[in-house]
């Protein structure tokens, strides 16, 4: 009888130490946002053409397909198409990490009130934010590149400015070094937006 419980208590040691060596590793998450003191106060903005607080909509992010997804999607270097890393994700879809890191940017550069969700305020002028995402990739280790195609449309009157930032900057080590790259190159972008946003506001 001893014999066997032995034997069985083995075999169950045997099973776990197996199943802890197949198990997945655990997700790393990524943002692009920055932290809450990074962020920009949420009242009180530059004052508008009409002295009013500055308002803006910075609206949801449209991005390729393959890139509309959890995962990060980066370049793979031996065979030159792309893989998911199922270990490396983004704390939500990649338009709204997008979305939320380029309104973090315009509030701070701009001074201004992100009202995107909240209703713009009655009456009052404001700056509708909409972009695109033409290209975005990276090499782990080498670059990140992309392609943003931009516009700001002055509300009430509707009048446009539109512009294009392309940009690639260096992504050194692994995905941390491409999340950081990617924070640069919406840091760019911001900065031109900023500047269309500040050429209708005159």
């Amino acid at each position: 009888m001893m014999k066997r419980l032995t034997m069985l208590v083995t075999l169950a040691a045997a099973a776990t130490v197996m199943m802890n060596g197949c198990a997945s590793p655990e997700p790393h998450y990524y943002t692009l946002a920055g932290s809450r003191s990074d962020a920009a106060p949420a009242v009180t903005g530059r004052t508008s053409r009409s002295g009013a607080p500055l308002w803006i909509e910075v609206t949801p992010v449209r991005v390729p397909e393959r890139l509309n997804r959890i995962q990060l999607v980066v370049r793979d270097g031996t065979s030159g198409g792309v893989t998911l890393s199922d270990t490396s994700r983004w704390t939500s879809p990649l338009p709204n990490e997008l979305r939320d890191a380029l309104s973090q940017q315009l509030q701070s550069s701009l001074d201004a009130v992100d009202v995107y969700q909240h209703g713009l305020p009655a009456a009052q002028p404001a700056f509708r934010v909409t972009t695109d995402v033409v290209a975005l990739d990276a090499d782990v280790g080498k670059r990140a590149a992309a392609t943003i195609a931009w516009t700001v449309r002055r509300l009430p009157d509707g009048k446009v400015l539109s512009g294009r930032t392309e940009t690639e900057v260096p992504a050194p080590g692994q995905l941390e070094g491409v999340v950081n790259a990617y924070r640069e190159i919406l840091a760019a972008t911001a900065a031109d937006i900023a500047a269309g946003v500040q050429s209708l506001n005159r």
